[in-house]
């Protein structure tokens, strides 16, 4: 399966920070991120990018959700560092 799109309209917000950097870092690893026999063109970018110019490229996507997308997905991302 493809990505999805990475605006309002996608799933990518309902994922927390650390799965959002490990699923561009790693790719899409099944059993990890997604069901064991989920298959997906996500690719891993870890061999490409740093670790901070991943983190540059997730602040960029999270600038074009509206307020209430981000903010919503600022405190899931919170909930889950508590854990």
């Amino acid at each position: 399966m493809p990505a999805p799109p990475h605006d309002a309209s996608g799933h990518t917000w309902h994922h927390p920070d650390s799965v959002l950097f490990g699923i561009t870092k790693h790719g899409l690893v099944p059993g990890q991120y997604a069901p064991p026999s989920y298959q997906s063109d996500m690719s891993a970018f870890g061999g490409v990018l740093s670790d901070e110019e991943i983190w540059a490229v997730l602040a960029c996507i999270k600038s074009f959700w509206p307020a209430e997308i981000r903010k919503a997905q600022h405190v899931m991302t919170r909930e889950r560092d508590r854990r």
